[in-house]
């Protein structure tokens, strides 16, 4: 049940160029790979959202790209400074006990590798690829690293080689349109997680509104409260 939490910060560190690692102790005892926590940044009113890239014996740790006054914030954090979070939020994905392609682009990444961290507990085949414009904007923890172009490029290769059948992806827009094209032309199913500005986290508010196909008719999802995770086949892609 998502709740109001705080946080002790025991560990912060930069993982990359512009990214950085942060963990906190707290007393959630469950957060899904796909779901996401809502951080108070002061002085800002809005919480920031924040996929997990790994959860252990309620240490919670997320990867932040430096964006902007939320995430300065964080950065400058100390370690036994406390931080005040709401969780779990949204819907994560919906793992099958089916071989899985993961696909991430970016700061996209990181909720995959807490993700494939499930996924092979569990006891099933997983390959992880993830897109990044530069080498040093790498995050650890992915099978493959693409430097430059489009990771989407790889995707049809390691559905011939791997042959998965399910595929899950967290990356920009265009990534997910693009995998979710190739998963419906290739009869896979597609899981995707996605990202808009978000305002209260919780579906409320209605600003992070997408398009979603229900039969015949284009129904409204919150991305914050109804997902961030959908099937890419219903998603009324632009």
């Amino acid at each position: 049940m998502k709740k109001l939490h705080e946080g002790k910060i025991i560990n912060i560190e930069k993982e990359c160029k512009d990214t950085y690692k942060l963990s906190f102790k707290s007393d959630l005892r469950d957060i899904e790979a796909g779901q996401f926590l809502s951080i108070l940044c002061p002085p800002k009113t809005l919480r920031r959202p924040f996929g997990v890239y790994d959860f252990n014996d309620g240490v919670i740790t997320i990867l932040f790209r430096l964006r902007g006054d939320g995430t300065n914030y964080l950065k400058n954090l100390k370690i036994g400074d406390t931080i005040n979070f709401n969780a779990p939020l949204g819907h994560g994905f919906i793992q099958k006990d089916k071989k899985a392609l993961i696909v991430g682009a970016g700061i996209g990444a990181a909720p995959l590798i807490y993700l494939n961290k499930q996924l092979k507990e569990k006891g099933i085949e997983t390959r992880l690829i993830s897109g990044f414009k530069e080498e040093d904007e790498v995050i650890k923890g992915s099978d493959y690293n693409k430097i430059g172009g489009t990771i989407v490029d790889e995707v049809e290769k390691y559905i011939d080689e791997f042959k998965p059948e399910v595929i899950y992806c967290c990356a920009p827009y265009i990534v997910l349109k693009l995998v979710s094209e190739i998963g419906l032309k290739r009869n896979i199913e597609v899981q995707v997680a996605m990202e808009k500005i978000m305002a209260c986290g919780i579906g409320v508010c209605r600003g992070c509104i997408i398009q979603i196909k229900k039969k015949d008719k284009i129904e409204n999802r919150s991305i914050c409260g109804d997902g961030p995770v959908f099937y890419g086949c219903e998603v009324a892609w632009e």
